[in-house]
């Protein structure tokens, strides 16, 4: 006799009960009876097969009654298949897959780890809920076990990561970027590795490990890492290799072997893509060998890959056939050598009916295709300006400036670079503060042309601190800003320090001071773009050999514009010799011929004086009443 015994404020008794047979016995441990509340009654044991009300089949003991109901199920509803209802199914899946053991709960009829040793005992086969006649049932069945399955071999990476002495958080925000590529190749692999005769019997975690140490991932990750590459690029980089890992130490090694260092490597890697992880070292020596055989320099290689990895994409036939697009302009070997180091986008990263239609649109600017050729390799930036975005808009403005089209084709010649730059933010910030400081329409069209790098230099930093300058150093006044502007554009080139504040300070040593010397730049503003070296000898010569007083240069500030060697001496020469003598602008301004006639002129005025037709001279003498008045009689 089985004896049952309980106190119940020590007066319960000793309650017996028979020895159940072997199918009561299995359900009595499972369902044990309950104590009645009363003293006198004995406890009444329901038999599961005895046909009794609702609230009889109800079952007392509910500590395990949601297992028990699983395994003692007899009829399936819509919402159960093969006795197991869905989130069942989904509970037996995660504790079949899982990789830790879950927290357990006391009663619980199935072993909660694959590691235990009774788990295919307490499991239910997987196929005995997989397949069904539900097709789609079965497909989320599947694709929840696959993504359980995912979880367990990115768990697997985080803890080989851990094992390399990665941080915990670098180790999550790396596997973040590796999945689900790089996770599902593990795990496919892992599978796979199934069929070999030594993991035959070893449990999926076992394999996971084995292919990431076998592949040598983590420490190729060190590797890059040291390299100075972001968890983003090694993430997108090992995804790219498609588990051919070892590519990405070959093309790396292949990189450093044409100079190709620190953190270049990582970009070049990811720009090229897989394209350039599945060609071989032999495919790559000779993509760079046709470039060196075409002036590209050796030691340039590595520069030009940083800055261009897609090169290292293009077949032989599609590389030449690029270069052929640039030889047919004219360009020889050594412009072509330069052109692609200066801006390696130029021969591997636009398309070439791109590029064909760049060019079609600068020879609309009467450009030949030499001329072309010769521009490309100057700046071959332009290739990379966009014609609608960057060009068009740019020269509608232009052409409302009132530039016309060989301005513009000036422009583009001299300089190229206007035609990169960003219209709205460079441009036209520029011509409204021309505007602003008093230099006319006309004014700015005719600066612009003349002087295209002022477009190039920047506002804030160049252009407004030499206005700034002049206004308040040199002395020119407000109303002439924008006359000094419009006819010396050039001075917004020049240093303050070293060019236009020495120039300033020598012209106020000579006795000039600063409202005077504001006058003479407003009537010729290039005077302070000349070197002091080539002013102090033009100036002494002016004073010590030509005897001429300081106004004379003031009056004409043009005087340091000339050649002492070529025009300031030898028609000094000439005056002295026919013993006449003029004002500065006659005697330097005029052409040869003009200044011979101007001479014989003088001297025949002078003979008429000498020979006492002085009354005459009016009749004799030319009829230009200023030049009458600039022309001084020396009558030595």
């Amino acid at each position: 006799m089985l004896t049952y015994q309980h106190n119940y404020h020590h007066h319960l008794p000793i309650l017996r009960f028979p020895i159940p047979t072997t199918a009561t016995a299995a359900f009595t441990r499972r369902h044990p009876p309950p104590i009645s509340a009363s003293h006198d009654e004995p406890p009444i044991i329901q038999n599961p097969t005895t046909s009794t009300t609702n609230q009889d089949n109800k079952i007392l003991r509910t500590h395990n009654a949601k297992s028990t109901s699983i395994l003692f199920q007899t009829h399936k509803t819509p919402q159960t298949l093969n006795g197991y209802e869905h989130d069942e199914i989904l509970k037996l899946l995660e504790l079949s897959m899982a990789k830790k053991r879950t927290p357990q709960f006391p009663g619980s009829i199935y072993v909660q780890s694959p590691a235990d040793i009774a788990v295919d005992s307490s499991l239910p086969p997987i196929k005995d809920l997989v397949f069904t006649h539900d097709s789609d049932y079965d497909y989320e069945v599947i694709m929840r076990a696959l993504e359980i399955r995912r979880e367990v071999t990115l768990e697997i990476f985080k803890e080989a990561m851990r094992k390399g002495r990665f941080g915990i958080t670098y180790s999550t925000n790396l596997a973040s970027r590796l999945f689900p590529h790089f996770i599902d190749y593990v795990m496919i692999q892992a599978a796979s590795m199934k069929q070999l005769p030594e993991y035959a019997s070893s449990t999926f975690n076992v394999r996971a490990k084995a292919f990431l140490e076998d592949s040598n991932v983590v420490p190729l990750i060190r590797w890059l890492k040291h390299n100075g590459l972001s968890y983003p690029q090694i993430g997108k980089l090992i995804c790219n290799s498609k588990g051919n890992i070892e590519s990405i130490r070959t093309t790396a090694d292949w990189l450093k072997s044409i100079h190709v260092s620190g953190r270049f490597i990582g970009v070049a890697l990811i720009r090229g893509g897989e394209c350039v992880l599945e060609r071989n070292t032999e495919e790559l020596d000779e993509t760079v060998w046709y470039l060196e055989q075409n002036g590209v320099k050796r030691e340039w290689m590595g520069y030009i890959v940083s800055r261009c990895p897609e090169l290292l994409t293009f077949s032989m036939e599609e590389l030449q056939t690029r270069m052929k697009f640039y030889f047919d302009m004219g360009m020889n070997d050594k412009d072509f050598g330069t052109m692609v180091f200066d801006f390696p986008k130029v021969l591997g990263f636009y398309s070439l009916e791109e590029m064909s239609q760049k060019v079609a649109y600068l020879k609309e600017f009467g450009l030949g295709d030499e001329d072309v050729g010769r521009l490309l390799a100057f700046r071959p930036q332009l290739m990379g300006c966009s014609i609608e975005e960057r060009w068009k808009p740019l020269v509608k403005y232009l052409y409302y400036l009132g530039i016309s089209r060989d301005g513009m084709r000036r422009i583009l010649t001299v300089k190229p670079m206007v035609f990169c730059f960003d219209l709205e933010a460079n441009i036209v910030q520029k011509v409204q503060f021309f505007r602003d400081i008093g230099v006319q329409e006309k004014g700015i069209a005719s600066m612009l042309v003349r002087f295209p790098s002022l477009l190039t230099y920047s506002l804030h930093k160049k252009i407004r601190p030499v206005v700034i300058f002049l206004l308040t150093k040199a002395g020119v006044s407000r109303t002439d800003i924008g006359k000094v502007i419009g006819l010396g554009p050039e001075l917004l080139g020049c240093s303050i320090s070293k060019k236009l504040d020495p120039n300033v300070k020598y012209f106020m040593s000579l006795g000039i001071d600063l409202k005077t010397l504001g006058e003479m730049i407003a009537d010729f503003p290039m005077l302070l773009r000349y070197n002091i070296e080539i002013l102090r000898p033009k100036y002494r010569y002016l004073r010590r050999t030509m005897i001429r007083p300081l106004d004379d240069l003031i009056e004409f500030p043009r005087f340091f514009s000339y050649s002492l060697e070529e025009r300031i001496i030898p028609r000094h020469k000439i005056m002295m010799d026919n013993r006449v003598n003029f004002k500065l602008r006659y005697m330097l301004s005029s052409t040869n011929d003009e200044f011979r006639q101007r001479v014989e002129a003088a001297v025949q005025r002078r003979h008429m004086f000498e020979s006492g037709i002085s009354n005459n001279i009016g009749l004799d003498s030319p009829t230009n009443e200023d030049e009458i008045d600039d022309v001084d009689v020396d009558v030595l």
